[in-house]
């Protein structure tokens, strides 16, 4: 069986047994903090506090739907629904592990059946040390972010390493988009994801790089720590602070109907991301 599969196999295998244990383990109904009002507000599509975890509601209505009208049980359907996204989050973090050992051990020097025992022992001692930890066995059985949020976090980490497996190779950058895609999400669920950032901007340093100097490395972390901070307060306070004033704009002096001023904006948006993706290809065909 080849390398691949073998990892497959064992990540899914180490994912099986946290996720197993985490629903025989769940909460049966409320924990007694937070949990209640995301619990609500998932079954009843309302807003929590802020900043908001729109996806996480989104999802978590889904598993409540599992309960078929027995409110009794929505509660314990959401707390499995952290025991599945923990279960995958350890799932993900087997395959992070075994990238980054695959890569400590470069070409194996005894017989493949110590190289692959290295590297799978590895993994499941650091994907099953980890799903027993403390915090993270509480996350997992109830409904809180935090078990969605790691999972968002994991499948970050795993994509960056896809990626620099594949960084020489054409078609390669297509996951730093789907990296940022998941960031997007993340955003939506909790912004714990967003402390990746830094990291990923020193894989992608030691990669790219020619020659690795400490002037070189601390540029590239400080230019990770920039790019956190604009999408912390850029994106996510500033811009809809002010898609805000636009709606404002459109709406009293312009005596349009509420929410136009945001469909203005985004199509403004939609625009220029397609005119920047679409016009360098023409260009570059040209020349």
């Amino acid at each position: 069986m080849t390398y691949n599969k073998l990892n497959s196999l064992f990540g899914l295998a180490c994912g099986l047994i946290a996720t197993v244990v985490y629903i025989a383990t769940v909460e049966k109904t409320v924990s007694w903090w937070d949990c209640g009002e995301f619990i609500a507000c998932a079954y009843k599509l309302e807003v929590a506090h802020q900043p908001g975890a729109p996806l996480f509601l989104l999802i978590q209505n889904v598993f409540s739907n599992l309960a078929f009208g027995n409110t009794g049980q929505v509660a314990y359907w959401m707390n499995i629904g952290s025991a599945v996204c923990s279960g995958l989050t350890v799932t993900f973090l087997f395959w992070t592990i075994t990238a980054i050992a695959r890569k400590i051990l470069k070409k194996p020097q005894q017989s493949a059946f110590s190289y692959y025992l290295q590297i799978f022992g590895a993994g499941a001692v650091g994907a099953m040390a980890f799903s027993f930890s403390d915090t993270f066995w509480y996350s997992a059985v109830e409904s809180e972010v935090y078990a969605m949020s790691s999972l968002c976090t994991a499948v970050v980490f795993w994509a960056i390493f896809k990626w620099e497996a594949r960084a020489d190779q054409d078609g390669s950058d297509r996951w730093l988009i789907f990296i940022a895609f998941v960031m997007g999400l993340s955003i939506g669920v909790h912004l714990l994801n967003l402390l990746a950032i830094p990291a990923i901007a020193m894989v992608v340093y030691f990669k790219r790089t020619s020659e690795i100097n400490f002037k070189g490395i601390i540029k590239a972390f400080l230019l990770g720590i920039l790019v956190l901070a604009a999408i912390l307060w850029g994106v996510i306070q500033w811009l809809i602070g002010f898609a805000s004033k636009i709606d404002l704009l459109f709406v009293n002096s312009f005596g349009l109907g509420f929410g136009t001023g945001i469909l203005f904006l985004c199509l403004l948006f939609g625009v220029t991301i397609v005119y920047g993706l679409f016009i360098p290809i023409e260009n570059a065909s040209i020349h």
